[in-house]
């Protein structure tokens, strides 16, 4: 009796038809995590640049702004009233190369100003969602002292995530 070695091809052609069945199980979810991933990192870089702002301010001694836009946090643009803050340019990102997938939707002004002492002067509301997932962030930033709180978008409201 001969003994052959190795697989023939249709053993070949059901292992990658499984292979690819098993793949095909597990790529949905795991767009969706990535996806998810990069909101919350979006997230945190949106507070960052809320918290950076308020440290140069008052580790200088010296009003500031800042201005956010779909990239990210940079110094405001057009000779405004005040300085931009030290180290504005926050990438919402991450190092990420598809960042440009993130959506970012808010009302806060042009430049959001920081007073010398840390406060920050403007409020309104941030909203960060991708295609890729129903998860949409919302960073709301209250007047008079400028408290950030983050939560979940949902029907048109900015209500307390119970998973923070």
């Amino acid at each position: 009796m001969q003994r052959s070695e190795g697989f023939t091809v249709l053993e070949g052609l059901v292992a990658v038809a499984v292979l690819l069945l098993l793949a095909g199980l597990c790529l949905p979810p795991g767009l969706e995590a990535v996806a998810r991933q990069r909101v919350e990192a979006a997230t945190r870089r949106v507070l960052l640049g809320f918290d950076r702002g308020r440290e140069a301010a008052e580790r200088h001694g010296l009003a500031c702004a800042l201005a956010l836009d779909g990239g990210g946090w940079r110094a405001p643009g057009g000779g405004g009233e005040l300085p931009g803050c030290e180290a504005a340019g926050i990438s919402l990102g991450e190092g990420v190369h598809d960042s440009a997938a993130l959506q970012l939707v808010h009302n806060l002004p042009e430049a959001v100003r920081f007073s010398a002492n840390g406060l920050v002067l403007d409020g309104g509301t941030v909203l960060v969602s991708h295609p890729g997932t129903a998860l949409v962030r919302c960073v709301v930033v209250s007047l008079p002292l400028g408290v950030t709180r983050v939560g979940l978008q949902t029907g048109g409201s900015c209500v307390p995530d119970p998973a923070l």
